[in-house]
């Protein structure tokens, strides 16, 4: 999300690459927040296969502008990225409660 919202500041509000204005680096702020609190922890699927929806509406709209915008392209600017968020989206996805539940049993 970070290269995502890198470049779509830089194109969108003028800011220098690799840099946020504050609008978007209080977005980052906050999307790392809910990171941390995500019980899926490192294994965090893709947005668009999460069966949780953890972002307020505000910020929801906010990242799906900036997915909007950023995702066509990252295979040119960061094709690595690119190529493992595609790999990610093929993974199956089960909710954390399937999973415990199963290892409780």
């Amino acid at each position: 999300m970070q290269r995502m919202v890198e470049l779509h500041c830089a194109d969108r509000h003028g800011s220098p690459r690799g840099q946020a204005c504050a609008e978007c680096a209080e977005f980052l702020v906050y999307v790392q927040r809910r990171l941390e609190k995500c019980p899926y922890g490192d294994d965090k699927p893709t947005c668009a296969k999460c069966p949780i929806h953890c972002y307020k509406p505000a910020q929801r709209e906010m990242a799906r502008e900036v997915m909007r915008y950023a995702g066509p392209r990252m295979p040119l600017r960061h094709p690595w990225l690119s190529l493992l968020h595609v790999l990610d989206k093929l993974r199956r996805v089960e909710h954390p409660m399937d999973v415990r539940r199963r290892e409780r049993d």
